[in-house]
């Protein structure tokens, strides 16, 4: 694309998909979602669905890149989610994330984001909240790409 300047993860860009699969289209998969709220400037850490929890922390998009985003990644988990370039604020969600850490005590926390540079903003959320925590949490990190697949999955290491 000719000419296109700015944030990679506005270029345009359109997803062919292949034909569902015969008698997929008919399946219907449970939610796996816990509690709501769900935005991560909306949800307490003093909830009782936090405390102690595995928690998740997904980048807005990524439900809907990856296909079975609730049982691979949602299902046992509670939630926030919070997009890095568009949501304001961001100071309140490093003050967020290490109330999760420190008060809820939760027990560990995935982010998953999307392949996008700004995207990785929110992990870096995360890992300042850590930072700023009493407690060490684990950090599962998940990249997923634009169709969905997995790119990359690992531990942040403090």
């Amino acid at each position: 694309m000719s000419g296109f300047s700015g944030c990679p993860g506005s270029r345009i860009v359109e997803l062919r998909q292949d034909e569902t699969p015969e008698g997929a289209a008919g399946v219907k998969v449970p939610s796996q979602l816990r509690q709501w709220p769900i935005q991560l400037h909306l949800v307490s850490p003093e909830a009782p669905y936090f405390k102690g929890a595995d928690v998740l922390l997904a980048a807005d998009c990524a439900p809907f890149a990856m296909g079975n985003f609730h049982n691979d990644f949602l299902k046992g988990k509670s939630l926030a989610i919070a997009c890095p370039k568009l949501d304001e604020g961001q100071d309140a969600y490093v003050e967020k994330i290490r109330a999760l850490f420190d008060e809820a005590r939760i027990n560990t926390l995935t982010v998953v984001i999307m392949q996008v540079p700004c995207c990785r903003g929110l992990l870096s959320l995360a890992v300042q909240a850590l930072r700023k925590s009493q407690r060490k949490v684990p950090i599962r990190y998940i990249v997923a790409g634009l169709q969905g697949d997995v790119l990359q999955d690992g531990w942040v290491e403090e």
